[in-house]
């Protein structure tokens, strides 16, 4: 069953592991990768990829194309 928390286009992968905080949207085509957490309210636009042990802060917003690399910390 999917988490009534957060919103994720059907299109999207989000692998095991991810904490995903509540409101967060997820977008088509992206994929969230192992040991991310992506906080409160962030806004992941369409086909991005988010590489294992990315942090992203409460409110960030990534726009569509992105790739964010490992070891990355986003605070908003």
């Amino acid at each position: 069953m999917p988490d009534k928390r957060y919103f994720a286009h059907p299109t999207a992968v989000i692998d095991e592991g991810c904490r995903i905080g509540e409101g967060v949207k997820i977008w088509h085509f992206s994929h969230i990768m192992p040991g991310c957490t992506i906080g409160d309210g962030c806004t992941i636009g369409q086909n991005v990829v988010v590489f294992p042990q990315v942090i992203l802060g409460k409110n960030v917003k990534v726009q569509n194309n992105v790739s964010i690399y490992e070891g990355v910390t986003c605070e908003g």
